[in-house]
């Protein structure tokens, strides 16, 4: 089951971050004249800002960086290598403006690295990062670390977001992810994981460098809240008018977790909704998605979805998830089932 449900997790991200890869950065009201209401790959605008020229189906850096983190973390599971992480994201960024992609480097992360290279070292860089590129990639941590103890998961969230996101909210933000993924691995349903979610955005925010802006536990179960018994139409509004979708940690986490409340749990349905939400929708739909897959399992993701994706290796992405699941184990001594 754990495999199973690590695979679904990141195969879950994909589908949320592709089906949003064309209505990134638009508005609501741009992505109804444009496409109507997205419930599949679209080939993004010929203007769009960042995402022109991509294939439909195409992934973005969101699950790029999710995939290159797993990477680094199984090559450095006792003490995480801020050196080796910063390093691959550089090369990453080189490799993907090689392949005539635009600047995907979200402004946290690039300040982050900016300051590295200048000297700053990595525990100082990431003061200031506060938007949500730690979250965006932060489920290799949630299939890597078991549940329990939750102290452990959330001490490695914030090891991850260091060189970049060493500030309060981004680490609530991204221990809130990495938790309700790592209890879905566990076998949890998506509304027992929301639930230890909270927990750990209150013990991740009291990680980092302490920064101005709302209590992230809190809008987590305040989002849910709101949308609760709504339908995907009326929930969309929500939302978009009163919880945000902007790149800011506060704003699309606390949206990815109202849009798995919306969509029950089902992956395909959390990258729908995410994808006609409007601004981030890259993102929030590859955080809901990918925790309503760890919730989920493979059965619950669609087959003909997942073959038309496009820029991922499924097989690197198996092996990955088998990798990442024989390391959760070790460390928890074979205590959890497989």
């Amino acid at each position: 089951m754990a495999q199973d449900r690590a695979l679904a997790t990141l195969i879950g991200g994909a589908l949320g971050d592709a089906l949003g890869m064309p209505t990134q950065l638009l508005s609501p009201a741009r992505i109804r004249s444009s496409y109507g209401f997205v419930d599949g790959f679209v080939v993004p605008s010929e203007d769009h800002p960042v995402s022109k020229g991509l294939p439909a189906g195409a992934i973005t850096d969101d699950t790029e960086q999710t995939l290159l983190l797993g990477r680094i973390l199984l090559e450095s599971v006792e003490s995480f290598d801020h050196k080796r992480w910063v390093g691959a994201l550089v090369d990453w960024e080189r490799d993907v403006k090689a392949r005539g992609s635009y600047d995907l480097l979200g402004p946290s992360t690039k300040r982050a690295i900016d300051a590295i290279n200048d000297g700053v070292p990595p525990e100082e860089a990431g003061r200031e990062g506060d938007t949500n590129g730690a979250a965006m990639r932060i489920a290799p941590v949630g299939i890597l670390m078991p549940p329990e103890p939750l102290e452990a998961l959330v001490t490695k969230v914030a090891e991850t977001c260091r060189a970049t996101h060493n500030t309060s909210i981004a680490i609530a933000s991204a221990a809130a992810v990495a938790a309700a993924v790592s209890h879905g691995i566990a076998g949890c349903d998506w509304r027992e994981a929301t639930r230890h979610a909270v927990d750990a955005a209150a013990l991740g925010a009291k990680h980092g460098h302490w920064i101005v802006g709302p209590n992230v536990a809190a809008r987590i179960g305040w989002a849910c809240e709101l949308v609760r018994g709504k339908s995907a139409a009326e929930a969309i509004g929500v939302i978009v008018d009163l919880v945000g979708t902007g790149v800011a940690s506060q704003q699309s986490v606390p949206a990815a977790f109202a849009v798995l409340e919306v969509a029950e749990g089902d992956p395909w349905q959390a990258a729908v909704i995410s994808a006609n939400l409007g601004g981030d929708t890259d993102t929030i739909g590859a955080i809901a998605a990918g925790m309503a897959g760890a919730c989920a399992g493979t059965a619950e993701l669609p087959e003909q979805r997942i073959a038309e994706l496009r820029g991922i290796d499924l097989d690197e992405v198996r092996a990955l998830a088998a990798d990442l699941v024989a390391a959760r184990f070790s460390q928890a001594g074979g205590k959890e089932a497989a």
